[in-house]
């Protein structure tokens, strides 16, 4: 490869680290300078356009560029109030703003919020608050934290950990030891022969049943889940799945955090994918659509139990001992304030169902095509799997050949495609047309084709 010395790519590949990335293919083919968005599409450098098909990294809920209001809103906060902290008893009225907007939309009755910058820290924070709460209550020794096989919760040492995620695990001295983590919730894959989504259902609630009373119930803190599995490849949950799950976690004494940081704010028909799927958690955490991706900002919401423990431990140590530097960020809070009222205005929820249903209607119609083994989705996000054989549901070996061609081939017909193994993803932003999702339908269904080609050449 030869780049000219001064170019952005060249400089790139000279100075820059990329997350989630192969860093000796990314030396030696450099990236893709993204030079610009208008709404659901990203152009690179040579003007070249893309349907991004999934926000992103399921965030750019109102498009890749701001508009001229929500630049407003920044510049006029900038102005007023660059910066300051949320330490020792200062506050910023953006903040409270936001923080009141979240309790009155929140799905469940919740007390108070805890602004952070990012999902990662949102889900680390509600990992310590639980211990913070069960230390409190006179149980140190309630300390694990079980989250799901393929589940993510981002990629602080703590959030990483109760990830199911291995390969972020590998040879960085993870996950931490009280980390524990349950069954898979896919259906399609893990069902077995005969077995309803009701039965399926039941016997992952009493695997983590099982879980939790071989740990001891006594030693189990927390549980973590996404109401929709984002990095796990769009996985919705099977019928019945939450409402057995949730009757564990109380026999069992233990809390509850919906990880909110993709299905909040629309994204599966309702404000929260707790509202969708019936979720009664004690902490939630939120990040990417509450500013549209335009700000770094994510919240945890508490519910008045925790609060309550939470007063009475800072009675006795003096002080509630945790935050960050950019807390509840005034400019970070006013932009996702406006991206609220951004979202009521244009009816987010409603908005999401029907175009949701469209963009799912037309991957239905994939569903004969040899390369497709299954299609789900709610609301506007879904996953499609890339099988070998419909019958047995085996895919191309090695796991994830099939995806990496898709992902290729869908570059070249005009489209980011976020592929996970051999899953593939769709969560594009909210502001996407009805005329673009048929493009991007038609651009997956040539990619689909020539990916087929290519594996039984």
């Amino acid at each position: 490869m030869s780049l000219a010395p001064n170019s952005a790519a060249a400089r790139d590949i000279a100075y820059y680290v990329h997350p989630q990335t192969s860093l000796r293919r990314h030396r030696d083919s450099g990236p893709v300078i993204i030079d610009r968005g208008e709404g659901a599409i990203i152009y690179d450098d040579t003007g070249k356009p893309y349907i991004e098909t999934v926000a992103g990294l399921w965030c750019a809920s109102l498009g890749f560029s701001a508009s001229e209001r929500i630049a407003q809103v920044a510049y006029d906060q900038l102005r007023k109030l660059g910066y300051y902290h949320t330490y020792r008893h200062r506050a910023h009225e953006a903040s409270i703003d936001l923080a009141e907007k979240l309790i009155q939309i929140a799905p469940v009755p919740m007390s108070k919020v805890l602004f952070q910058c990012s999902g990662s820290e949102a889900n680390d924070t509600a990992i310590k608050l639980a211990w913070y709460y069960q230390a409190a209550m006179g149980r140190p020794q309630k300390n694990k934290i079980i989250g799901r096989r393929n589940g993510y919760h981002g990629n602080t040492v703590a959030a990483v950990s109760v990830s199911g995620k291995p390969d972020m695990h590998a040879d960085f001295n993870l996950p931490l030891p009280m980390m524990r983590h349950t069954e898979f919730p896919h259906y399609y894959r893990q069902h077995e022969e005969g077995e309803s989504e009701e039965a399926f259902a039941t016997r992952m609630a009493d695997a983590l049943d099982a879980l939790i009373s071989a740990e001891g119930a006594d030693t189990v803190a927390a549980f973590f889940a996404e109401p929709v599995m984002g990095a796990g490849g769009a996985i919705i949950p099977p019928n019945s799945y939450f409402a057995k799950v949730q009757a564990v976690l109380r026999q069992h004494d233990v809390l509850f955090i919906a990880d909110e940081v993709i299905c909040g704010f629309g994204r599966t028909g309702n404000w929260w994918g707790s509202n969708t799927f019936a979720l009664e958690p004690d902490m939630l955490t939120c990040a990417k659509a509450l500013s549209a991706a335009y700000q770094p900002i994510s919240a945890v919401l508490i519910n008045e139990k925790m609060h309550q423990v939470m007063l009475a431990q800072s009675d006795k140590l003096g002080s509630f001992a945790h935050g960050y530097t950019h807390s509840g960020h005034p400019v970070a809070t006013a932009v996702a304030l406006e991206v609220l009222k951004i979202y009521e205005e244009m009816d987010i929820n409603g908005r999401a169902r029907r175009l949701g249903r469209r963009m799912l209607d037309g991957l239905m119609r994939f569903s004969d095509h040899p390369l497709v083994g299954d299609v789900a989705g709610v609301g506007l996000i879904a996953g499609i799997e890339l099988v070998e054989d419909k019958r047995t549901r085996a895919g191309y070996a090695p796991v994830g050949r099939a995806g990496k061609i898709v992902d290729r081939l869908g570059h070249e017909h005009g489209l980011v495609l976020r592929v996970i193994g051999d899953r593939i993803a769709f969560a594009p932003p909210f502001v996407i047309s009805e005329g673009e999702i048929d493009q991007m339908l038609v651009g997956l269904g040539h990619t689909l084709d020539a990916a087929h080609r290519e594996l039984v050449a």
